[in-house]
């Protein structure tokens, strides 16, 4: 996506404390991925987010989703803001809004989110109880392109975690994102330097279709 010595413009949404955020600042380090952080953009005030953001010298926006009023003018002030920014790339890191159909299609094949579950299991909200009273051997979270279906566009890359005896939702969750800290960057990382892509409603790595997303299993270890 990124030309020779150009970097993808690329925009975060978040919505709270911005630990993938900070990941990606992390890992880019010097552009290590090829990214050029050019906004943060937070549907909610005060966040740690945005203190991350501002602490690594990147501009940020919020559109206050309660300020708003209504899904309908939240969308709208959003897509103005983002367009705004004219990204190459957008990176959803625990941003907790429906995005609406047409400003996903607008960025179709550019945007990206991880979701905490081994999709297709567990679309939505609580997904660490869910895999826990369902007594699942594995858990873990998603890379994937956003599609107007809520988390269900095509993954990219899975980070699996073993589920132990006496595993809590807060256990789980730290476990997985550690992974989430590692795996994410990678995938937008790809995205940025051209090698991971969008064709025929699928995602390719390396000029090749993914027929099911990669894997990377948590080391064994505490």
């Amino acid at each position: 996506m990124s030309g020779a010595g150009r970097r993808a413009r690329t925009v975060v949404l978040v919505s709270g404390g911005g630990s993938n955020l900070q990941a990606i600042i992390d890992r880019n380090a010097g552009g290590a991925l090829g990214l050029e952080l050019a906004g943060v953009l937070s549907d909610r005030p005060g966040v740690r987010a945005l203190e991350r953001a501002a602490a690594a010298g990147i501009p940020s926006m919020v559109v206050d989703f309660a300020e708003a009023g209504t899904r309908e003018a939240f969308a709208q002030r959003l897509a103005v803001a983002l367009d705004g920014l004219q990204p190459d790339i957008v990176v959803l890191a625990g941003f907790m809004r429906i995005l609406a159909h047409d400003l996903v299609n607008r960025y179709l094949g550019r945007m990206l989110n991880v979701h905490p579950s081994l999709l297709p299991l567990y679309p939505g909200l609580d997904t660490y109880r869910r895999a826990l009273a369902a007594g699942d051997a594995w858990h873990g979270s998603t890379v994937h392109f956003v599609t107007p279906d809520l988390d269900g566009g095509p993954a990219i890359v899975q980070y699996r975690v073993r589920i132990r005896t006496g595993d809590t939702a807060d256990t789980l969750r730290e476990r997985v994102q550690r992974g989430e800290h590692r795996v994410y960057p990678d995938a937008i990382g790809w995205l940025a330097k051209g090698r991971l892509g969008w064709r025929d409603s699928r995602a390719w790595l390396d000029g090749r279709p993914l027929a099911a997303p990669l894997q990377v299993d948590e080391p064994d270890g505490p």
